[in-house]
């Protein structure tokens, strides 16, 4: 940390404490730069500082900063004029606040560096904020002047140093008003349940396996140019379309091509809810037909190719085989018809037989009955017949 120059010094105000502190850069650049050449001769482009009331180029101790005016009038601003502002944060970073950490949107993130501890002194107050900031899990929000304005910044803990990120004023965040799309578009669960599974097959990334590679395609060009050697072959490969005609295809698309990635069988897809889809190539067996039919081989003269005639017994021989499995299986559709009607016919026949017993059972007890009703009727009559002789015959004798 020592060999890295500081770019400010000040303190930390954590209530009564001051901590005295250096400000360090907590990122670097490793972005190629450029430079502007002149195409005829390859002569580098330079800028000059001139006077325009002089016409002649100044240095830099002559150069100072002054505020233009609507009207285009220059107000000179100096130094001292910057150092002697009434405000706390001028050489302090004051902190105002602690909150959790995810109070903070990422929007409001900018730069950021370290904060180093400024003399031996300085090592014990620095110290105790910092395990502070461990044990409390919060962020401490903080004010601070720095470049010729008034920042805000997020003081937290990395490894064992406090590092302090720079972050936007809230009225510099624009609103997503006029960003976002229109509200009418709909998604089925169908497709979110294709984006869930390719989110689980990308999976997770351990970010310092991550490079630039456009970086190191521009070295590659530089160093090739530079020995006099051949331009690097374009890397060859799919190239992205610019619209989505089917959201679908490209999901089934990506989620199979994740799967190849990482070396697993896009077969395996299940199509559930566990973060696999299965991908089925629709638009192949729609087209295969007529791509063979278009490819078939024909013989000069207007005779069709052994191949023809090949598909077309074969088109009958499947027509055949089609018509004796209809033939079949209308048999047999019948057969179980006429075995029903049959059931059915003999259910018929055997009640009726039961009813006719019943009524014949009926008939035979009748008749008894009136058999029997007969014969007491004659011997009733056979018992008043005698009855009425014994009568007759004393009034005979008496009248003798």
């Amino acid at each position: 940390m020592l060999h890295v120059r500081s770019i400010w010094n000040g303190a930390i105000s954590f209530g009564l404490v001051s901590i005295p502190i250096k400000l360090v850069n907590a990122t670097e650049s490793h972005s190629i730069s450029f430079r502007q050449v002149h195409l005829e001769d390859g002569g580098r482009i330079r800028y000059r500082k001139f006077c325009e009331l002089e016409d002649r180029e100044v240095t830099t101790g002559e150069i100072g900063k002054g505020y233009e005016e609507a009207d285009g009038t220059i107000i000179p601003i100096t130094d001292d004029d910057l150092a002697q502002l009434p405000i706390p944060t001028a050489k302090t970073i004051e902190i105002v606040a602690f909150v959790p950490a995810d109070r903070i949107d990422p929007l409001q993130m900018d730069t950021a560096y370290y904060l180093s501890a400024s003399g031996v002194p300085a090592a014990k107050p620095y110290t105790l904020l910092r395990e502070a900031l461990k044990r409390s899990r919060k962020v401490a929000i903080a004010k601070y002047a720095l470049r010729g304005r008034e920042r805000l910044g997020m003081l937290r803990v990395v490894d064992d140093v406090i590092a302090m990120h720079g972050l936007l004023w809230p009225d510099e965040i624009r609103t997503t008003e006029e960003v976002a799309p229109d509200s009418g578009v709909t998604v089925r669960d169908k497709e979110l349940d294709l984006a869930d599974a390719l989110m689980d097959t990308l999976g997770e990334v351990d970010l310092a396996d991550l490079h630039d590679d456009y970086r190191e395609a521009v070295e590659e060009l530089i160093a090739a140019k530079a020995g006099g050697q051949e331009k690097p072959p374009a890397p060859t490969g799919e190239k992205p379309a610019g619209k989505v005609l089917d959201l679908m295809a490209a999901l089934e698309k990506s989620v199979r091509a994740a799967k190849e990635s990482r070396g697993e069988t896009p077969d395996d897809t299940t199509g559930k809810a566990t973060g696999t889809a299965d991908v089925t190539p629709l638009q192949d067996r729609r087209t295969a037909p007529r791509k063979a039919a278009r490819t078939a081989p024909k013989e000069v003269g207007g005779k069709k190719s052994t191949s023809t005639a090949k598909k077309t017994t074969t088109k009958k021989t499947a027509t055949a085989t089609t018509n004796k499995s209809a033939t079949k299986k209308a048999t047999e559709k019948s057969t179980t018809a006429n075995k029903t009607a049959a059931d059915k016919t003999t259910a018929k026949k055997t009640a009726a037989d039961k009813t006719t017993a019943k009524k014949t059972a009926a008939k035979k007890t009748a008749a008894k009955k009136t058999a029997a009703q007969k014969t007491a009727t004659t011997a009733q009559k056979s018992a008043a017949k005698k009855s009425s002789a014994k009568t007759t015959t004393p009034r005979k004798r008496a009248s003798a």
